[in-house]
C-alpha cells in the first residue's frame, strides 16, 4: 500500500533540495480532536530568505464532498497547501495552516485553485490576515502509483477581511491583478492590504 505522505515528503525534499535548501526541514505536529497529525515543514530558502510552510497530512486522504451518497477512499483529489513568508516564524501560523489542511477532512470542504478560505480569527499572533486564497503554486504535482490520484500543491495567501470581500466581490484573479499593480509582495508577513479600484 502507497504511504501517501511519505510520498509527498519525498517530493518536497526533492523539490526543495533543487532549490538550494540542503538542510533538513523544520517541523511541527498539530493534533485536533478526532482528526490524525498535521505536520508543517518549513523550507527556507537561500535566495531571499522567505521561509516555504508545506502541510503534510491532508493528502492522507482523497477530498470529497460531503454531499456525495458514495464516497470513493482511493480515487478523488488530493491536496497540501504551501505559505511563503519572509521573517520570523509567526506564533499560530502552523495551527491556522493545520487548520485549512483538515478543512476537507473536518468541513468537507474541497481544497482547489481560487478557493477562499475565512478563518474568522489572525492567522497568527497580532496578523492583519484572516484569510487563505488558494492557487498553484510552483511545486509540481505529487504523482502517485494507479489509481491514485495526484497530490496537487496549493498556495495559500494570507489575505485580509477587506480582500477577502473583495476576492467575493470580483475574483481571485481580480485580486491577484491587484497585488501586481500596487506592488504588493504577498510574502511580506507586514504588507498593507491591496485597496483595488
Amino acid at each position: 500500500m502507497t504511504d501517501v505522505l511519505a510520498e509527498v515528503r519525498a517530493h518536497l525534499t526533492e523539490h526543495f533540495t533543487r532549490a538550494g535548501v540542503l538542510a533538513e526541514p523544520d517541523e511541527a505536529s498539530v493534533t485536533f480532536l478526532g482528526t490524525e497529525r498535521f505536520g508543517i515543514l518549513r523550507f527556507v530558502l537561500p535566495d531571499d530568505g522567505a521561509a516555504q510552510y508545506v502541510s503534510l497530512g491532508c493528502a492522507r486522504q482523497p477530498m470529497v464532498d460531503p454531499a456525495e451518497l458514495i464516497t470513493d477512499p482511493v480515487r478523488g483529489p488530493r491536496a497540501e497547501v504551501v505559505v511563503a513568508l519572509r521573517g520570523p516564524v509567526p506564533v499560530g501560523l502552523a495551527r491556522s495552516i493545520a487548520v485549512l489542511a483538515a478543512a476537507p477532512a473536518v468541513e468537507g470542504l474541497i481544497l482547489e485553485p481560487d478557493s477562499l478560505i475565512d478563518l474568522e480569527t489572525p492567522l497568527w499572533q497580532g496578523a492583519p490576515f484572516t484569510a487563505f486564497l488558494l492557487g498553484r503554486s510552483t511545486i509540481d504535482d505529487v504523482v502517485l502509483p494507479e489509481p491514485l490520484s495526484p497530490v496537487v500543491i496549493l498556495s495559500a495567501i494570507p489575505i485580509t477581511q477587506t480582500e477577502a470581500a473583495w476576492v467575493r466581490l470580483k475574483g481571485a484573479d481580480a485580486m491577484r491583478e491587484a497585488w501586481v499593480q500596487d506592488g504588493v509582495d504577498t510574502a511580506d508577513p507586514r504588507r498593507r492590504a491591496a485597496n483595488p479600484a
